[in-house]
């Protein structure tokens, strides 16, 4: 192979490091992209949970399970999709926990990350669905900002190609291109497709997709997630196909292709099956709801609590699952559904403001305390 590619006049570049160090701290652009990306999901998550009813900072504690059960379900899927370079001919099975050194799989990601998220959403009371609908936007964002990366390790690249936007790439080493003898980088020959951005750019129109399908159609029950597994599945099924590194594969075809067929079948059929009108949640145990702001969706839960004369975030016991229109009620006054309140004086009690069961609504709705006795229940739906 030559040392470098033909000069190109119409040519993307890559970089020749992908790697810096910090005194002895290694600082890795693939790192920092992935932080980048969990920075910007939790983001978006943070605010449509909010725009539901739950209580401010949940995310955080979403994140705490996700993250780490993601990262470790993606080794676990490259691991086990490409076992050669570690248990077979010269391989070494020590460095199955070099995740440094790369090989994460977005399958395992998103199967990790939904057990943890799952762990996290029973212990706050929040419904699963409720959790996947608020991050349906915000995981294909983060899976783009996290696409960077490869292009800093210049990998994932596809075939050969004479396109204005063909991708340079370099010979990486640690972290560092290879250099010939007058110290320039060394390119491979040719320009390559940029599959990597193919699928940031696809993952960003997905994120706009299920963001406008989601505030047009109101989907609930996990319909907005499932919408976004079929929008990714069906753009890496042609994407994948495109690349040309190593891979696992299947009467010809790689392993990833036919995950992508069958992930986007499983979403479609959910999607098409499920129906319900989107969940939103009353949190049990809290100061009642302040009026919302003119303009603002989010919820304006009052989360201090003043104990021993300090000021402490107050956590919800649970969270009751409530109708559009019951959040809306209950965001203006505070009232949650089948509260009772005290009549004014001379007012006949039968004609107050939510008193008695005088409706059908009324009596299959749960009391507060009813929704705290039925939490287990709430967090199962």
């Amino acid at each position: 192979m030559s040392l470098a590619s033909p000069m190109s006049l119409a040519a993307l570049p890559s970089p020749s490091t992908a790697v810096w160090h910090l005194g002895p701290i290694p600082l890795r652009a693939y790192a920092l992209c992935i932080i980048a990306g969990i920075v910007v999901a939790c983001w978006v998550t943070e605010r449509r949970l909010r725009q539901r009813g739950v209580a401010p900072g949940a995310v955080l504690d979403i994140a705490l399970w996700a993250v780490p059960a993601g990262i470790i379900g993606a080794r676990i899927y490259h691991v086990i999709t490409s076992p050669a370079a570690y248990f077979g001919t010269g391989g070494d099975p020590i460095k199955v926990f070099f995740i440094h050194e790369g090989g994460l799989g977005i399958w395992g990601a998103v199967a990790g990350g939904a057990v943890g998220a799952y762990i996290a959403a029973r212990q706050l009371g929040i419904p699963f669905a409720v959790v996947a609908d608020a991050l349906a936007p915000g995981l294909p964002l983060a899976q783009a900002i996290g696409r960077l990366g490869n292009w800093f390790n210049n990998e994932l690249y596809g075939g050969r190609t004479d396109l204005p936007w063909g991708l340079e790439i370099h010979r990486m080493d640690g972290g560092q291109a290879l250099r010939d003898e007058a110290g320039r980088p060394i390119l491979e020959e040719g320009l390559y497709h940029p599959t990597f951005a193919y699928e940031a750019l696809w993952n960003v129109g997905v994120a706009a997709l299920v963001f406008f399908l989601d505030r047009k159609l109101r989907l609930g029950r996990g319909r907005a997630f499932a919408l976004y597994v079929m929008g990714y599945t069906a753009g890496r099924f042609w994407i994948e196909m495109m690349r040309t590194d190593d891979a696992t594969s299947i009467l010809g075809v790689r392993l990833n292709v036919w995950t992508a067929a069958l992930v986007f079948v499983g979403a479609l059929i959910y999607f098409l099956r499920v129906r319900g009108p989107r969940e939103y949640l009353i949190p049990v145990g809290l100061p009642a709801a302040t009026a919302a702001p003119a303009g603002s969706d989010v919820s304006q839960v009052d989360l201090s609590a003043t104990r021993g004369g300090r000021t402490e975030p107050a956590v919800p016991e649970g969270y009751r699952v409530v109708s559009e229109e019951q959040f809306a009620h209950w965001r203006q006054t505070g009232e949650a559904p089948g509260e009772v309140t005290d009549p004014a004086p001379g007012t006949d009690p039968d004609s107050a403001p939510g008193a008695g069961a005088s409706t059908d609504e009324d009596k299959d709705t749960p009391t507060a305390a009813e929704g705290a006795a039925a939490r287990p229940a709430d967090r199962d739906s």
